[in-house]
């Protein structure tokens, strides 16, 4: 599951949203780190409809303007759960290495030369 998708399912958990609605969501949850662009939003909300994962939940018209409201399907809320026991799972078992690399005999912490691969610098 991309980023992206994953922070959409995140912002309809807890209600359904329409697309303004999720992009300030996203932001909200993710602190600031995820800011999708409409362009991407919109095509993630097409391919989350495709597999199942939401459902177009009502339309209305709001000044003048079509606003469509998105929800998870159960399937969806499954997919969500699924992904963060998976990142959760991941964290904890880079975090045990982590403790276990700061006890080996020898081991000399190096300093950090940026943000790392994590933070797009190679």
């Amino acid at each position: 599951m991309t980023q992206a998708a994953f922070f959409v399912l995140t912002a309809l958990a807890d209600q359904p949203r329409h697309g303004y609605g999720i992009l300030r969501e996203v932001e909200e949850v993710s602190d600031g780190a995820v800011q999708l662009r409409v362009g991407t939003l919109y095509g993630v909300l097409d391919r989350l409809t495709a597999d199942g994962l939401i459902v177009l939940d009502r339309e209305e018209v709001h000044e003048g303007r079509l606003r469509r409201y998105y929800r998870l399907t159960d399937e969806g809320m499954r997919a969500l759960d699924a992904e963060a026991e998976r990142m959760a799972a991941g964290a904890s078992a880079a975090k045990s290495r982590i403790a276990e690399g700061r006890k080996a005999p020898g081991a000399v912490a190096k300093p950090s030369a940026g943000p790392g691969l994590a933070g797009g610098v190679a």
